[in-house]
């Protein structure tokens, strides 16, 4: 999981949009899609616009329709956020190994 923010004041941003999507969670797995490891990226440019790339856990995920959105609402939701979009790639595909030392713990892998 890599996290590249742009720009001065963006590290907070970054911050606060982690804590947004760690209010996210799989509905089939009890752990949120940040400690899971479906996003790839988070990207923002200098106008507060922000990118994500993320997975999901199966290209046939029940939720491949909604949960993009509900991320890119979330995430528009913070104040400085002028803009967000979700892109959704299954290169890498994702797997078990994605998922935090936490998430693993969790659900009992560890």
């Amino acid at each position: 999981m890599s996290e590249e923010i742009v720009g001065t004041d963006t590290s907070d941003l970054g911050e606060k949009i982690v804590k947004v999507l760690k209010t996210i969670y799989d509905p089939e797995i009890p752990v949120d899609i940040y400690e899971l490891g479906l996003i790839y990226d988070v990207l923002v440019n200098e106008d507060n616009e922000v990118k994500i790339l993320m997975t999901l856990t199966s290209p046939n995920c029940p939720v491949a329709e909604t949960l993009p959105v509900e991320v890119e609402e979330k995430v528009k939701s913070l104040n400085a956020i002028k803009d967000a979009e979700v892109e959704i790639t299954f290169d890498p595909p994702w797997t078990q190994d994605l998922m935090s030392e936490e998430a693993k713990l969790e659900l009992g892998l560890l």
